[in-house]
């Protein structure tokens, strides 16, 4: 892998191109295997240098500075409450403005590497509203009000973080000789009404500011006494822990982890990723090793070191713990997975370092020392309602309140334009042109920015998902080889600015409000989008959509048909099951 030239795979592109999908899809899983996306190692260390200067550096001189306290005295601040709720807000501020996670060529904003507030400063952009029956919330266009409200948000956010802190009773019985005070609770009040605002008029945001984890810390800062508020935020780590681990038990995940470690810069030995793989390259689905990476390396640790966490009054063996969560977060970091979630892996290492060693259940902060076992209760089932409520339902949770962040198991989708349509959504008003043009724009050859961007789709063959999804773009469209095939996490970000692996955010709510720019013809665009499979299920829900009629087929696939394929689907389609299909003439498409 060069330092500033991709490691591209090794094909004429003219020629390449010119082969059925299926076969380059398996030249590109193939050679994702050794090299992952190839990305240049400049962007890396991009990404590193944002990481620790603009984040890290920059989050710890804000949070010390408006505090009283001296960046480069850490062992004065490592364990000051208000320092651990300015990261918090610190990090809901940058994802707020897509400074964080969803950044950057890694996920396909090649020029400019920032979507977010690009898009979400501009009236007329993609809006998608949660719930249809919310008042005032019609429309799939952001207004004005829209704008306002979200500049409105980072100012309240950026107002909490500059402010000194106060000091509360409750703080200073439990620490007498602190000087720092808390953030204020009533000035953390209203960026949290104003999310929730935001968020019901457009889901995207509330998302990508992470909602479902920030909101409830930023609740714990504004309504619980200091005790209760350390033991509440170890209760939401734990969860979020929990839930992630939980949602990796099935046969998705072993399949997550070979790629992300193929995709890691940090893993120079090819050898090394292939072992991950049963028998490259005739066989690359999970090898033993894959699977103990995921379900020993992965599931085990987060299920079993956060129970340690909440239940220990072992001083050592809690530190022990705290050491494998921070290990745990950093090995994360270092493979660079698709969505870059860098910053939310450094804070929930600093978290578990802040909660657990600076405050030990035998010092008085273990759940046993909350002060109502009501209270306790309470928590207990308002941080589970939506994981489970999400992993039984997932039509109605995004994955990332059903807390299965990178678990394998997501919603999905790959988009099928018929020759040149892809052009049309160029007349969608957006703050980002195609990732075709993108890299064209950065100098890229025609064929060469073509290559790179299907080497997405065989990132996506290489889960679980892809092998229905392409099942399913085969059965229905007998001119595949000649359309231009698109990963919708990719393909969303250029449409609203953010992806972070949830189909939600590009099924036929975006659809149709890009139909309604772009007008494609029937046939012009054809989408192949899946639910997440739910817990008590051994299957998937799947639609096709065509962009101009809507769903044309509902149905299902069983996972385990998905897992046990080959990512170039050697012996064809999957079985499908097909319930439901739109009949008539009108619904073909085009050849």
């Amino acid at each position: 892998m060069g330092f500033t030239k991709p490691d591209f795979p090794p094909v004429d592109p003219p020629t390449f191109l010119q082969q059925p999908l299926m076969e380059r899809l398996r030249t590109l899983a193939l050679n994702w295997v050794e090299n992952g996306f190839g990305t240049p190692k400049v962007i890396h260390v991009i990404y590193i240098l944002k990481l620790l200067f603009f984040y890290i550096l920059g989050g710890v001189v804000l949070a010390t500075a408006t505090s009283g306290l001296r960046f480069w005295e850490v062992s004065t601040w490592w364990d000051e409450p208000i320092v651990y709720q300015k990261a918090v807000l610190w990090t809901v501020l940058l994802e707020c403005m897509n400074l964080a996670g969803s950044w950057g060529p890694l996920v396909g904003k090649f020029k400019p590497m920032t979507g977010g507030v690009r898009f979400w400063v501009r009236p007329g952009t993609i809006r998608l509203r949660p719930w249809r029956r919310v008042p005032f919330t019609a429309g799939d266009r952001r207004t004005w009000f829209d704008v306002a409200l979200y500049v409105v948000l980072l100012a309240s956010l950026a107002l909490v973080l500059v402010m000194p802190g106060v000091a509360t009773e409750a703080l200073l019985a439990a620490l007498p000789d602190n000087t720092s005070g808390l953030v204020s609770p009533s000035l953390v009040v209203v960026p949290m009404v104003l999310l929730i605002l935001m968020g019901l008029r457009d889901k995207t945001i509330f998302l990508a500011a992470r909602g479902e984890q920030y909101l409830p810390a930023m609740f714990f800062f504004a309504v619980l006494p200091f005790t209760d508020m350390i033991i509440a935020l170890k209760l939401l780590i734990v969860v979020v822990w929990l839930g992630a681990g939980f949602s990796k038990f099935g046969k998705h995940f072993a399949n997550v982890v070979p790629p992300m470690v193929s995709n890691s810069p940090a893993i120079p030995f090819k050898w090394l990723k292939r072992a991950h793989y049963r028998d490259y390259p005739r066989d690359i689905r999970p090898s033993r090793v894959g699977d103990f990476m995921a379900h020993v390396g992965g599931t085990t640790v987060e299920i079993l070191v956060p129970l340690v966490l909440l239940f220990s009054h072992n001083r050592w063996l809690s530190l022990a713990a705290v050491a494998i969560m921070v290990v745990f977060h950093l090995f994360i970091v270092s493979t660079f997975p698709l969505a870059v979630p860098l910053e939310w892996n450094i804070l929930f290492a600093y978290a578990a370092i802040f909660l657990f060693a600076g405050f030990p259940n035998e010092a008085g902060y273990g759940i046993t020392d909350m002060s109502s076992g009501w209270l306790l209760a309470v928590l207990v089932a308002g941080l589970l309602f939506f994981p489970v409520l999400g992993n039984l339902r997932p039509d109605l949770v995004s994955f990332l309140p059903s807390m299965r962040q990178y678990a394998g198991n997501w919603a999905s989708a790959v988009w099928a334009f018929a020759p040149g349509a892809e052009e049309k959504l160029n007349s969608v008003v957006r703050a980002a042109p195609n990732q075709i043009d993108q890299l064209k724009a950065l100098g890229y050859e025609p064929d060469v920015a073509e290559v790179t961007m299907q080497q997405t789709l065989a990132w996506r063959t290489m889960h679980s998902q892809g092998r229905g999804l392409f099942s399913l773009l085969i059965k229905h469209l007998p001119d595949l080889d000649r359309r231009t095939v698109r990963e919708a996490e990719f393909l969303c970000n250029t449409l609203i600015g953010f992806n972070f692996g949830d189909g939600h955010l590009h099924d036929e709510d975006l659809v149709n409000a890009v139909q309604r720019q772009a007008r494609f013809e029937p046939g012009e665009l054809v989408i192949a989008w899946v639910e997440s499979q739910s817990a008590h299920r051994n299957y998937q829900e799947y639609k096709v959509i065509d962009a101009a009629l809507g769903v044309i087929e509902r149905g299902s696939w069983k996972v385990a048909d998905a897992v046990n394929e080959q990512p170039w689907l050697p012996n064809g389609p999957i079985p499908l099951h097909v319930t439901w299909s739109r009949k008539g003439p009108d619904r073909e498409p085009a050849a």
